[in-house]
């Protein structure tokens, strides 16, 4: 069961990754941007310091992040879809941050040593891994005492009506997109699936307590479309 999802996943970001960027615009309406400049705020990142943006795609947090940190920081960016690095390594190069790594590997098992960031960071990527507290314990691991993780991550409206507009719109609207502008149908409506799965607010608040995170914070952007979960090690 595990290879099966991590396999789909691994060949629907291979095939989608030369329109991602674009299909994010347009699915989220732009709002993806926007909650992530609010995340940024409110993680107050430090210049000189060290993250990690966890199943970084093609690199759009990891870039603002390197800004974030100033020439003297660092930052890693790592995904199992080379295709998507791919992306993000010319956008980085164009850019000319020095301060930044894009590495290929697996998020379920991150190869580097504990205590070693002071952030670490997860963007629309956790619904798509095979085991959420798994990738949470390993998030634990590798962040320093004092630092956080965080995670932005679509999650489930609970507003009558508008829950299921929103369920309508991820499981009819967004593949037709994906139809239309990145020939994509079948990749997209995996995408639904992983959003109907994924855990709500207050259980994925209770996932960050069972990986070992402390001060556990959530805010939901758009009415629940959409949630930021902090967590810190002690």
């Amino acid at each position: 069961m595990q290879e099966s999802k991590e396999q789909r996943v691994h060949n629907v970001f291979e095939k989608i990754s030369d329109n991602y960027d674009k299909m994010n615009s347009v699915i989220s309406f732009q709002q993806h941007i926007k909650w992530r400049k609010d995340t940024m705020k409110k993680m107050n990142v430090q210049p000189g310091s060290k993250a990690l943006d966890v199943c970084c795609g093609t690199a759009d947090w990891t870039i603002a992040l390197a800004e974030a940190v100033g020439p003297t920081g660092e930052v890693t960016g790592l995904d199992f879809s080379q295709n998507m690095l791919n992306v993000g390594i010319e956008k980085v190069k164009d850019l000319g941050l020095n301060q930044v790594k894009l590495l290929h590997g697996n998020a379920m098992e991150l190869p580097f040593p504990d205590n070693s960031f002071d952030y670490v960071t997860i963007g629309f990527g956790l619904r798509n891994v095979p085991d959420y507290l798994q990738v949470l314990k390993e998030m634990h691991r590798v962040v320093k005492p004092g630092g956080i993780a965080v995670c932005l991550e679509t999650s489930q409206p609970t507003l009558i009506g508008y829950k299921q507009l929103y369920y309508f719109y991820f499981r009819f609207i967004m593949p037709m997109f994906g139809k239309l502008l990145a020939k994509s149908y079948r990749e997209y409506a995996w995408l639904h699936e992983s959003a109907r799965d994924f855990p709500g607010m207050r259980e994925l608040a209770k996932m960050f307590e069972q990986a070992g995170f402390k001060d556990v914070k959530y805010r939901p952007y758009s009415g629940g479309a959409a949630a930021v979960h902090i967590g810190k090690k002690n």
